[in-house]
């Protein structure tokens, strides 16, 4: 084996993020593209270093008219790897990029559940995170947006996504698979405009990197990587004021928040003990008009309310509470 300073940033950013632990069974997400054959070489290369059984899932999502030559290719390069291989077919056109990974982890969940998988391991790199960042900036975020595709999240109580190549560019992975004449599978659709991902990845940050920064990509990246440890200190802040305020809460009102401990809090943590507030409540994610008016009531007059939040409920103040009351 040819051990390259990728080998040895891969193994060193492992090992000191605590992203895999040794003998831990892994299932590896293999589109056939350069990211995800970059990933599983490396993976297999340190194996004999890490111990990791390894398998291989490839998702169809049926958009293509080569998809199922492209999942042969997988499938076939398992079999040269002797790496068990699991695929799953999409059984109903998915119509967006959303609903198309929101089914690809439910798959890739179900497989690693059926199979004893600990971790699910895919090929993300610096190049995607700074596209998620610019992506998610321009439909309107805030910091948890920006800093979205960290190193690792959880997908169910047992199985945890980890993404080891983040601090890797889409060059750098074109470069190992070139290097090691690895057999990438062209996906037609990463050319397709219409989809906002490839506009960004095709448009918008080539005119970045000639016309501000040729490093564009990784400078984004790093700004993700910054936000993201700051979005974990504010969401345990915002936890741990949260329950401070709901102390005293009654049966009757489980939803009770003392404005009196809220309002010496700064701005950004009532923002953020409202929203989380406003998930257990609101059966979709809420919006930042929904957090904005509940933050609102933390200042407003007595008897003060809100109008009906999506499901129904409606905050009130009474004296030194707010109480939310209704369909919750």
């Amino acid at each position: 084996m040819v051990w390259t300073s990728l080998h040895a940033k891969i193994h060193r950013t492992i090992r000191m993020r605590h992203l895999l632990e040794r003998n831990q069974r892994l299932l590896v997400a293999v589109s056939g593209g350069q990211d995800s054959l970059c990933l599983i070489k490396l993976l297999l290369d340190l194996q004999s270093k890490w111990g990791w059984p390894l398998g291989i899932a490839h998702c169809d999502h049926r958009w293509r008219i080569d998809s199922q030559a492209n999942a042969n290719h997988v499938e076939n390069l398992a079999k040269s790897w002797n790496i068990s291989f699991y695929l799953e077919t999409a059984t109903q056109p998915l119509n967006s990029e959303a609903a198309a990974r929101n089914w690809r982890y439910q798959a890739l969940s179900a497989i690693a559940e059926e199979n004893n998988y600990h971790c699910i391991v895919t090929g993300h790199t610096a190049s995607d995170r700074a596209e998620t960042l610019l992506y998610n900036l321009m439909r309107g975020t805030g910091a948890d947006g920006l800093q979205a595709l960290t190193w690792q999240r959880s997908l169910t109580v047992d199985i945890t996504l980890v993404r080891p190549l983040l601090e890797i560019t889409r060059t750098q992975t074109k470069q190992f698979c070139d290097d090691f004449q690895l057999p990438v599978w062209e996906d037609s659709t990463n050319q397709d405009l219409q989809y906002a991902r490839n506009r960004i990845r095709q448009e918008l940050i080539p005119y970045l990197q000639k016309n501000f920064n040729p490093k564009v990509e990784s400078a984004l990246a790093q700004t993700a990587e910054l936000l993201q440890s700051e979005v974990e200190y504010l969401e345990t802040t915002a936890h741990q004021l949260k329950i401070e305020a709901m102390m005293g809460s009654q049966e009757d009102f489980p939803f009770r928040l003392n404005r009196r401990i809220l309002q010496t809090a700064p701005l950004a943590l009532q923002r953020r003990v409202m929203r989380q507030v406003l998930q257990e409540i609101l059966p979709d994610a809420p919006s930042f008009e929904h957090i904005e008016k509940l933050t609102n009531l933390i200042t407003a007059p007595n008897r003060s309310q809100t109008d009906p939040f999506p499901g129904g409920a409606i905050a009130q103040v009474q004296s030194d509470w707010i109480y939310i009351k209704g369909e919750v």
